[in-house]
Parts: structure tokens; sequence; C-alpha cells
């Protein structure tokens, strides 16, 4: 019997010529399979199988994750407010664990003897393949032909055409992966540090004009509701927010940061929803949190980020920080309004039961409620006692 290979499978130039490559050159039984984490509609999955039968797949699967990506990743990004670098939501990078993780699922429940990806040498997402591969079944070898053999495109469009494949695999000016949380675009202008994309390269373009209120409600922390339309599936309300801020051209950007490999990478993107999820929640919570859990969500939100964006989405310290940052939300219900323009939006403001501006201890900067002139001035002088105690050595020893 023929050794079998799961490959995990988009329909790109890459994971075609690996899948014609395992099978005619290593004569392996390739089971070709496609994580879907919410960025295929129902007719690009098709054609993604079509193409799968094509290259002599024995077996093509889907498997639907996106439900999972949300319960394991997207809320607790949304919790921490994350953004590497202040910048970008963690679009595709986030996913691709769920994806690995699916993958090498499927491959210990068909027994396979190999799983294969057909990531280059030169990005993150061949470390968080291989990673999740072998930390998950370490027995399942590993098969990386892109990468291990150093294939130029040109290389593998003339393979698959020798082998009576043929397929629109023109060279795109841009490499496009859209997700649930987002869509990057990487190439030309991104691979030089003086330029930016231009307008034709996102795939979503300005359609809306004028103005336009949006509101955002959550309970406890998490998306309920858009523009007063409850959702009981949250992953819709994402798509929705996503629907509506795209047309603005809301969510561009420039993302600059540090491989996993050691390199410096550039990549734009567009996350017209979670840029206004994010944002609007981080608002709700300004209102709803305390000072010192708004500050320890932030150092642990930067660190959920940076260790998701890294590959270590496994080790279980990532839970102990999504325990903690769950913990903070309780409070974290209203309604958040939102102004869209195009190319921007504005922050207006929230309604909340659980608003702390809404006390009996004082409006600030008009009046004191919960204590008196006195009081400020006895806390003002005691809170200077450092400061007055360090200047007053200060001028002693310069008088010496």
């Amino acid at each position: 019997m023929k050794e079998k290979v799961v490959l995990a499978f988009s329909g790109g130039l890459d994971t075609s010529f690996c899948a014609k490559y395992l099978s005619v050159e290593k004569g392996y039984d390739v089971y070709t399979a496609v994580a879907n984490t919410g960025g295929f509609s129902k007719e690009e999955l098709k054609v993604i199988e079509e193409k799968a039968y094509k290259l002599g797949a024995v077996k093509h699967v889907t498997l639907d994750v996106t439900q999972d990506y949300y319960n394991k990743s997207i809320k607790y990004m949304v919790f921490g407010n994350v953004l590497r670098n202040g910048t970008y939501p963690i679009s595709v990078s986030s996913e691709r664990i769920f994806q690995a993780m699916a993958i090498i699922n499927y491959a210990k429940e068909i027994g396979a003897d190999y799983v294969a990806h057909g990531s280059t040498g030169a990005g993150n997402d061949q470390v968080r393949f291989d990673l999740t591969f072998d930390v998950l079944a370490p027995n399942i070898k590993i098969l990386t032909p892109t990468r291990d053999m150093v294939l130029t495109r040109e290389y593998e469009i003339n393979y698959l055409k020798q082998h009576g494949f043929e397929a629109d695999f023109k060279k795109m000016e841009y490499s496009i992966n859209k997700g649930l949380w987002g869509t990057s675009i990487g190439g030309k202008e991104t691979l030089k540090s003086d330029q930016t994309l231009p307008e034709e390269a996102y795939p979503s373009q300005l359609t809306a004009k004028g103005e336009e209120t949006l509101t955002i409600d959550f309970e406890g922390g998490e998306i309920a509701a858009v523009n007063g339309v409850k959702y009981a599936n949250k992953v819709e309300a994402i798509q929705k927010v996503e629907e509506i801020g795209s047309k603005y051209a809301i969510g561009r950007d420039m993302h600059i940061g540090d491989t996993i490999i050691g390199i410096k990478g550039r990549v734009g993107f567009e996350a017209a929803g979670p840029m206004l999820i994010i944002s609007g929640h981080k608002m709700l919570e300004k209102h709803t949190l305390t000072k010192w859990q708004q500050y320890w969500k932030d150092q642990i939100g930067t660190w959920y980020g940076m260790f998701l964006h890294e590959a270590q989405y496994l080790d279980p310290v990532m839970r102990d920080m999504e325990a903690f940052l769950e913990s903070t939300q309780k409070n974290v219900t209203g309604q958040v309004i939102i102004q869209l323009k195009p190319y921007h939006y504005t922050l207006v403001g929230i309604k909340s039961d659980y608003d702390l501006m809404k006390s009996d201890f004082g409006e600030y900067g008009e009046v004191q409620k919960a204590w008196s002139a006195d009081d400020c001035k006895g806390f003002t002088k005691i809170l200077g006692n450092q400061m007055k105690l360090y200047y007053s050595v200060e001028k002693k020893n310069k008088q010496k």
C-alpha cells in the first residue's frame, strides 16, 4: 500500500505543485485538506476541491474551524485589544495555528504517515505549521517540497504544465490572504521601505459616500449586536461589521514588524471589522474598568498577541492569560457609537449601566461630591511627601 500524506491545500501555486509532486515523484497517496477559518466562500471552496482532484488527490476535505477560531482566539484578541506593534490585528497569522491544528488532527484521524505544507523558507508560516505539527503529532513526519527544493515560481508552473495541469497561475503583483479577522496584502511596495500600497491594491474599494452611524453592542466583552440587530453567532456579527466598514475603506494600514525568523517584515492589510470592534471595545473598557484593570490588561494583551503571532498558542501560559483576560470582562457591557466616513471613523461615545463616569462621586472638572475641599488639601499634601523628601535632601547636600 502507498503511504499517506495529508497536504494543507489552499489551491495556490505552491500547494498545487506539492500535490502533484508528492503524488507523481514520491508515489504517495495525497489527501488534500483546506482548513477554512472564515476566509473562503462556498464557491471558492468548491473550486479548490475541483482543483485538488484534478491534481490527483485521493481525497479532498474541507475542515471548517471558523467557530473554533472565534471561540479560542478572536474572542481573546478582542478582550486584550490586541494590535501587534499597536497597528496590526494579527489577522491571517492568528488563523494559521488553527488551520495547522485542524490539518494535523485530520492526519491523525486517517492514520497518515506524513503531513505537508507549501510554505517557503522565508516567512513565518513555516514555523507556525512545523511547530504545531511537531507538538501535536511528533511521530508524523513533515514534508515541505517548496522550502526544501528552494523552488522558483517559474519552475513550479512549468512542472505543472509538463504534467498536464493547466490553470491561471499568472504571476500576480500582490499576494492576498483573506480571513475572518482581516486581509493581508503583500508584494511590490511592501517589499520596499519607502513606499505604500496604491488604492487599487486593496481588495475592498471605497463605495460609500457621506457619513453613517454604526452602533456595536457588547455583552461581557463579546460583540452582541450591530446597529440594534442581535447576533447569537459572533462570527456573523463580525462579518456584518466588516461589510459595513469596508464600504468606507476603513481599517487600512501597513504593518512593519519582526518576524519569527529574525528578519524585518512589511505587509499591508485591511481589517475594517477588527479595527472597529477593537477600537469600540477599548473605549467601552475605558468607561467600565478600573485604572489598574486597564493597566494590567494592556500588559497581558501585548504578550498574548506576541505569543500568538510567534506560534506559541499551544503553550499553557496562553490559557493562563486567557483566564485573566476573561475575568476582566464581566462589566464590559454596553453600546458603542461610531461615526463612519470615507477612510476613517470617529468614536462618538458609549452607553452602559456599568459606566464609571456615572457615579455619585463627582463630575470631572466641575464639582466634587464624595470629598471636601479639606480632604483634597490633605490628600495632595501627603501625596507630595516623597518628592518633598527628595528635594529636601538634595538641597542639604548642595549646601555642604
